[in-house]
């Protein structure tokens, strides 16, 4: 496995991102029937050539949605209260109204070991990131057209669905 480059992975991005959320849209459009099943196959090929660790990259560019037990749970960590983590670290989105963090990156992320470090109460949107293998593909397409900008794991997803799947 090797490290991951952010600026080959940038240049990669800005090469493919056009074709890439292209194609995601004829597969949500039109999925093939056999898909969950190149989905399962593809998400452990993708694990065997992707290391989190050397990349953060989602924790450097993008912000999870902390829900109200996230937030609990991070009050509880800190010895904190709710309102004491959205007031130090959080706003609400205008938009949605959803908690999101002030600052990029993450608080919480260790920028020497690109560790997270509250892994053990880290929110659920971190813990399911980067929603490659959910229940309903189809349903996260739109979450993949924005991750293939950030996560490596997605670029690679997406790379490899066009081989299996092509449209």
């Amino acid at each position: 496995m090797q490290p991951i480059n952010l600026r080959s992975f940038n240049q990669k991005v800005r090469h493919h991102k056009k074709a890439f959320k292209k194609y995601l849209s004829k597969v949500e459009k039109n999925p093939p029937k056999n898909i969950n099943a190149i989905v399962d196959k593809v998400n452990t090929e993708v694990w065997q050539e992707i290391d989190c660790i050397t990349c953060a990259n989602c924790c450097k560019k993008m912000t999870p949605t902390f829900t109200t037990k996230d937030i609990k749970s991070i009050a509880i960590h800190f010895d904190m209260t709710p309102k004491e983590v959205k007031e130090k670290w959080l706003h609400q989105d205008k938009k949605n109204g959803d908690w999101i963090n002030v600052n990029q990156p993450c608080q919480f992320l260790n920028l020497e070991s690109n560790m997270c470090s509250i892994y053990e109460v880290r929110p659920a949107d971190c813990s399911g990131f980067p929603h490659l293998k959910k229940k309903k593909v189809t349903d996260y397409i739109h979450v993949h057209q924005q991750n293939i900008e950030y996560c490596p794991a997605t670029f690679k997803m997406v790379e490899k669905w066009m081989t299996a799947m092509p449209k």
